[in-house]
């Protein structure tokens, strides 16, 4: 994931003035909240998050289509 600076917040910040933080994930798609200086979530709309997650099975089906084929002789044997 891209983070642009201009999408961080503070804690403290969003808890404060979460409609700010609501409008920063409209205009910017998501928004970083930071707690105690480090990254520890990450705000997005709902259906981006539900995209995003289809992407990373995709992406999980791919590599595991590929470590199938790479080691189809282990795996014959280890299914007898």
């Amino acid at each position: 994931m891209n983070v642009n600076t201009k999408n961080i917040v503070s804690i403290t910040e969003a808890n404060q003035n979460f409609s700010k933080v609501a409008r920063m994930v409209d205009e910017n798609g998501a928004v970083i909240i930071l707690e105690n200086n480090a990254p520890r979530y990450v705000l997005m709309e709902f259906n981006r998050a539900e995209t995003e997650q289809v992407a990373d099975n995709e992406v999980l089906l791919e590599i595991s289509k590929r470590l199938i084929e790479r080691n189809r002789e282990a795996y014959e044997v280890l299914a007898k």
